[in-house]
């Protein structure tokens, strides 16, 4: 079974309950595998990245695999403003955050299944990723609030941030910190670093807890309380208002 967000943005739990910890979000259009269901909640495996979390079932509607493997598999489209809105036919409209993606998307039209909205946004079709693409995006969240497992302006922690930025811009990267170390390759001295590679950071055990992107040699941007910019070195992340280093550097990674 199949499924497809059709909420302006839907929490996924670590466990089936609404107190359970929020640990990441889906925004409109994003599709996923139902892995298990029960009565009011499923088991869901994102498309996108095969991220594993629990959703409530009145939030999401289903897809046969061949609508399911139809909109997979066709040209993608995702919203490039902070928020637009999604009209149906009966004149309702419906809220879109940036970094949504637009299913059956043709002349200004959204479909899947009998459903139609119009959409008059700007959208983008991203095809080679390019480090330009990636600066100018991740900039379009600044000042966005620190949340836990979100992925929207409205709310985005670090690695929702990034494999946010890197949609945006046609390349599909891990949800978390620890996975998305794991992904490009490993530079061996910030001096080899470019604008748009990835920097990471870990805690007093060694465990990564932490991610953000590089703008310059002395520059990075990161969701740290919000989305912001702070000076960036060898030692890690000295932060502008506490005037101390707040992040601790593992490693930076090239992923293009």
């Amino acid at each position: 079974m199949h499924g497809i967000c059709h909420l302006s943005s839907v929490p996924c739990r670590k466990d089936p309950s609404d107190r359970s910890e929020l640990v990441t979000q889906l925004l409109f259009g994003e599709r996923f595998t139902i892995l298990e269901s029960a009565e009011k909640w499923s088991r869901i495996k994102s498309e996108s990245d095969g991220y594993e979390s629990w959703i409530d079932n009145k939030q999401f509607l289903p897809l046969t695999k061949a609508e399911f493997l139809s909109l997979n598999s066709e040209k993608q489209h995702y919203t490039t403003e902070l928020v637009q809105v999604l009209t149906n036919e009966e004149g309702s409209v419906l809220p879109l955050l940036l970094g949504s993606s637009l299913p059956g998307f043709h002349k200004g039209e959204c479909r899947f299944g009998e459903r139609r909205w119009k959409y008059d946004g700007q959208s983008c079709t991203p095809h080679k990723t390019e480090r330009s693409g990636l600066i100018e995006t991740a900039h379009l969240y600044l000042h966005a609030p620190y949340l836990w497992g979100g992925r929207s302006p409205f709310g985005i922690d670090c690695s929702g941030y990034m494999q946010m930025v890197f949609k945006l811009n046609g390349m599909k990267i891990h949800r978390d910190a620890s996975q998305q170390a794991e992904e490009g390759s490993l530079l061996s001295f910030i001096e080899e670093a470019e604008p748009g590679d990835l920097a990471f950071f870990d805690n007093a055990e060694g465990r990564i807890i932490h991610v953000g992107m590089i703008m310059n040699s002395s520059r990075i941007i990161h969701a740290s309380g919000e989305v912001r910019i702070d000076r960036f070195d060898h030692h890690g992340i000295y932060n502008s208002d506490s005037k101390k280093y707040s992040h601790n550097l593992r490693m930076i990674r090239k992923l293009i």
